[in-house]
């Protein structure tokens, strides 16, 4: 732990952006709420609370800063988009892509609103956890989230009156599952609610993760007409419902990512897109042991400044249940060795170079998830939904002050005349050189006190205490 005598530099620097948000005395809770998220390792409003050694004060009052400030979240990431597009490294550019995803949020026991068992994909297993929904910016300077709410889960005896009150039939024979398997009764209700949903009353029944994506996507649109920015997902987020949202009421180009037993619609029959990929790959080392022309061409593109090579086969195909597609199988292997990877867009001209580079910016939204835990994003103990809504909110924050920071030069030239060496790097990194110039401002603070007389005794107890505590 390291004691803070004062709110970080980084903090001090950016927060007149947020003055209109907060009431005085918010605005202080805000600064220290910052500050905790950058340096302490305890994310938690006890850990936070605990840094400050000088001007200290009860936890409750940081925790109302969750539960009671009557700040606004929207206009809180409206200031926090402002910051990020007044320097020109974070502004949103015409080459840059949206990415949308997901990331589960977990937690030890069930004592959280809205908190659900869903299943991990990474740890292959079934855990509690919130669900966070994530529209996400990248280019090749920077990336931050745009957007961003938590998922809730689905309301089934809501869902079932509404559907009821809708005049929607329900199947008589399905209401035994509710006692015998609620797991089957879920899946036919949701399914149901998804094929009416049409239905603006339906609609506001359940806001899926689906939904949640395309209603931030067309915030988005709305506030910017004049981007058309592509839209890169994975696979779960490749439906094609969610394709023709994108390309007929959004008219934005997008990357999805099919799956190996998506089909491929040949005159010959349907091939899964294993089978094709596999198919080709025997034609191709076919090709090149008799010297003629290869079916897998190697590409380059240029990733975060950083050249990648990729070995590609690019041709407009007819997929299943998704119509004309722009697709891609990339292997990284020159031999074809590894496994391929499929992509499929809207744009039936665009070359593989341009697909497989849109397709690589999704991969910023995975950083973020993970560097955003670091600053504790799934670190919470509160409990009330909106409070844990808001601390979500604030690490977007802290994340967006430390990406602005490497392009923000009259902050770089504060932190280097403190700290005397090159700054440049990584997330992490900035994270590391504020919790240096806070080491710095320790320093100082304990120098400042001996020369005017007092033991280093004196000047210790406070911070010992709060590193013992």
């Amino acid at each position: 732990m390291l004691p803070l005598v004062e709110i970080p530099q980084i903090v001090q620097h950016y927060v007149r952006w947020f003055e209109p948000v907060f009431s005085a005395e918010a605005l202080v809770q805000f600064q220290r709420y910052l500050s905790g998220l950058i340096i302490s390792e305890n994310k938690t409003v006890e850990g936070i609370n605990r840094l400050f050694v000088i001007e200290s004060r009860h936890q409750s009052s940081l925790n109302r800063l969750l539960t009671e400030s009557p700040f606004s979240e929207v206009a809180l990431n409206r200031q926090r988009l402002a910051l990020l597009n007044s320097l020109e490294g974070t502004q949103v550019k015409p080459k840059g892509v949206l990415s949308v995803d997901d990331t589960l949020l977990t937690h030890y026991g069930r004592h959280f609103d809205e908190i659900a068992f869903l299943y991990d994909t990474v740890e292959k297993r079934y855990t509690w956890a919130h669900n966070l929904v994530n529209l996400h910016y990248s280019d090749d300077q920077t990336d931050y989230p745009l957007h961003y709410r938590l998922w809730k889960p689905a309301d089934l005896d809501k869902i079932e009156q509404g559907l009821q009150a809708a005049g929607i039939q329900l199947r008589e024979s399905k209401f035994a599952l509710k006692e015998s398997n609620p797991k089957k009764w879920r899946q036919y209700l949701l399914g149901v609610w998804s094929r009416k949903q049409g239905q603006p009353e339906v609609a506001a029944l359940y806001q899926s993760k689906l939904l949640i994506a395309r209603q931030m996507l067309r915030r988005w649109v709305e506030a910017h007409p004049e981007l058309k920015l592509p839209v890169t997902f994975d696979n779960w987020y490749t439906q094609p419902a969610f394709c023709r949202f994108l390309d007929q009421e959004l008219e934005l180009p997008y990357v999805g990512t099919l799956a190996s037993d998506d089909q491929v619609i040949l005159r010959r029959g349907r091939l899964t897109l294993e089978e094709f990929a596999k198919q080709l790959k025997q034609e191709h080392l076919q090709a090149i042991a008799a010297g003629e022309k290869p079916v897998f061409h190697k590409i380059g593109i240029t990733y975060k400044g950083e050249k990648e090579s990729y070995y590609n086969y690019c041709r407009t195909h007819r997929i299943h249940n998704f119509g004309k597609q722009r697709l891609v199988i990339n292997f990284s292997q020159p031999d074809l060795s590894d496994s391929p990877r499929f992509y499929n867009s809207n744009r039936l001209i665009w070359q593989s170079v341009g697909i497989t580079r849109i397709r690589r910016h999704r991969w910023p939204v995975e950083v973020y998830h993970e560097e955003g835990k670091q600053e504790g994003l799934d670190k919470y103990q509160v409990r009330d939904f909106q409070a844990i809504s808001r601390h979500i909110g604030l690490v977007a924050v802290t994340y967006s002050l430390l990406r602005a920071t490497p392009h923000d030069e009259v902050l770089l030239h504060k932190l280097q005349r403190q700290l005397k060496m090159d700054l440049e790097g990584s997330t992490p990194f900035w994270r590391r050189a504020t919790q240096a110039q806070s080491l710095w401002t320790l320093a100082c603070f304990i120098a400042a006190g001996s020369t005017q007389g007092q033991s280093l005794r004196d000047l210790m107890a406070p911070l010992l205490a709060a590193v013992c505590h």
